[in-house]
């Protein structure tokens, strides 16, 4: 299988271009060997657009996208609380799809074949048109999704594909009140609602599965219970 290029053009967020990449192999632990699909801007590095703030056009609302500035000593976003570290997968996607490494897929639906699909290993599944994770999970055994973007016109939020990322209690209770499931990052265990369970993927859980295997962030429109995760990832300190 190879890594393709499955969406290029306009984010739906602002508008602004960005670029999708599809994974065929992952080494990752948590997710398992899932097809991972890294939302990018396809005119800078990561680096320089969490930095910038126009990241804004892949991560939309999401607060843990830390604080633009100005500061020469700082190579990304101040106090930015993302689990995801841009040095790693996103910047060297970002490398390669520079270089040319990456063809335009010709059949997206192959690639998902037979796969679970992470839709946003980096980015919002929602600034990208939903007929593209339409034809990549056409085949597929299923997938996991997550949305900030519930609030914005333009994003292409759909309840079949993504989770409610909830930041706070309140948030969560919104979604709820909707009869959407949130997945939704807390403090601490006791911080758990009587309708979450944790991430059976977590430490606080016990590893007891992986996402390849677990299949429960498959959507927010259906009756399994929500999921609660701890703070994780060098950005925790910053999530209050």
């Amino acid at each position: 299988m190879n890594n393709e290029i499955i969406y290029q053009g306009k984010s739906l967020i602002d508008g602004a271009p960005i670029v999708v990449i599809a994974l065929a192999k992952s080494t990752n632990k948590k997710t398992g060997n899932m097809v991972q699909t890294y939302i990018i801007r396809a005119d800078m590095d990561p680096l320089a657009a969490s930095k910038s703030g126009a990241d804004y056009s892949i991560c939309g609302n999401c607060k843990h996208r830390g604080l633009a500035n100005n500061d020469p000593k700082k190579k990304q976003a101040a106090q930015r609380s993302c689990y995801v570290t841009l040095f790693h997968g996103p910047l060297q996607v970002y490398k390669s799809f520079i270089k040319g490494n990456y063809k335009q897929s010709k059949d997206i639906a192959a690639l998902g074949h037979g796969r679970m699909v992470r839709l946003g290993t980096y980015g919002d599944p929602a600034a990208v048109p939903s007929h593209i994770w339409d034809s990549l999970l056409s085949q597929s055994k299923g997938h996991t999704g997550y949305t900030h973007q519930s609030n914005i016109k333009n994003a292409d939020v759909r309840p079949d594909l993504t989770m409610i990322s909830a930041d706070t209690l309140k948030d969560a209770r919104i979604a709820w009140q909707s009869k959407r499931r949130t997945f939704r990052i807390i403090t601490a265990v006791s911080d758990k609602q009587n309708n979450e369970i944790l991430c059976p993927a977590s430490k606080e859980a016990g590893y007891k599965t992986n996402c390849e295997n677990c299949k429960l962030c498959m959507g927010s429109h259906h009756s399994a219970p929500s999921i609660a995760i701890v703070a994780h990832g060098s950005g925790a300190s910053y999530i209050n």
